[in-house]
């Protein structure tokens, strides 16, 4: 038997108390049917680590998730925190500590469930640790500050190194999917910053002869995207056009409770759906759990490509299958999507049929 996978798990907030348990009871059900050892290790995170620690990223977390192959983030209602020293955001510390530059966010329509469009299948990869977000920019201090009261000033940070690696990884997504890559910028306006990633994702793409390449400003794919996403598969851009565009993409196919997303970087993927941590339903039994059991889906293909593991890849594919089995035949689908089963009961639908459909 070969070593477990060492996969961490981090409930986060409100309804990841609820939909982080039903990706982790997915993935265990679908790597038990392929023989894939599983060794799970759950951290406290968020504000039950607030209340019984002080912080709500307790010391020690990071160098625990260092040795592991990757982990389960639940949403983190960092809105909502206390104003006090303990109370951070511990997701883009997480991004930063482990560099995890690749943020991707699929988007992607069933023919069974209410969207704008049909016939939607592609994936935004966005820079995840530079670019205008001031927590993120910067080593020291923050990329947002205010000299006077009547002045603020946002600084935006894109490096060659940084969007040469996110261009690369999207030409390799886009290599295993309909090998099209569309690079959305605004060099028009911003000649030296998007200029700059640009000029990366140009030289990148002369390593990828096989991908078709195409660049548009970003004003005109937001259009565009609206009117026919169909017509795009890879999407690359840099952090804040990444974050505004995958929250469209993801209204088109039916909201953020259809929108999963990994943060993959050198040694490292975390699983994080794009959505919050929804306090208002929490406790209800009624959250629907397919972005947070597809974002730890993406997390096994991910850790099936990077170890070359063969089970890992088999259960991320049972999986894939059977949440489209479970969404064709509307089996205990949350209200959300027009169902009345409750989360639970949309888990274990999941699992049963990624157990199934991995035995073959």
């Amino acid at each position: 038997m070969s070593r477990p996978l060492q996969l961490g798990v981090l409930l986060g907030d409100d309804i990841g108390l609820e939909v982080v348990p039903q990706a982790v009871k997915v993935v265990a059900a679908a790597a038990r049917a392929v023989d894939l050892p599983i060794a799970w290790h759950e951290f406290p995170i968020g504000r039950r680590a607030l209340e019984s620690t002080g912080t709500t990223l307790p010391d020690g977390t990071l160098d625990a998730l260092e040795p592991l192959d990757g982990w389960i983030l639940g949403p983190i209602g960092h809105r909502e925190y206390p104003k006090i020293a303990g109370a951070i955001n511990p997701h883009p510390i997480l991004r930063k500590h482990f560099d995890l530059f690749a943020n991707i966010r699929p988007a992607k329509s069933y023919r069974t469930l209410p969207s704008v469009h049909q016939g939607v299948d592609l994936v935004i990869v966005r820079e995840n640790n530079e670019g205008f977000q001031p927590d993120r920019n910067v080593v020291a201090g923050s990329g947002e500050f205010r000299p006077t009261h009547d002045v603020t000033i946002s600084v935006r940070v894109i490096t060659r190194a940084a969007s040469s690696k996110v261009a690369r990884a999207a030409f390799e997504l886009a290599r295993t999917r309909r090998k099209q890559l569309a690079v959305i910028h605004k060099d028009t306006v911003f000649k030296l910053g998007c200029g700059m990633f640009a000029e990366e994702c140009r030289a990148v793409a002369r390593d990828y002869p096989d991908v078709a390449y195409e660049e548009i400003i970003v004003d005109t794919f937001a259009m565009r995207l609206a009117m026919k996403p169909q017509a795009y598969d890879v999407v690359v851009t840099t952090n804040m056009f990444g974050d505004i565009l995958s929250d469209e993409a993801a209204g088109l196919v039916g909201g953020l409770g259809m929108a999963p997303a990994l943060s993959a970087g050198p040694r490292h993927a975390m699983a994080q759906a794009t959505h919050g941590s929804a306090p208002d339903i929490a406790g209800r039994n009624v959250a629907n759990p397919y972005a947070m059991i597809v974002s730890a889906q993406m997390l096994l293909a991910w850790l099936g490509r990077t170890k070359g593991d063969v089970r890992a890849s088999a259960a991320a594919r049972a999986i894939e299958q059977a949440v489209e089995d479970t969404i064709e035949t509307r089996t205990s689908l949350t209200p959300d999507l027009g169902g009345t089963g409750t989360t639970v009961e949309m888990g274990d639908a999941v699992a049963e049929r990624a157990a199934s459909r991995a035995q073959g």
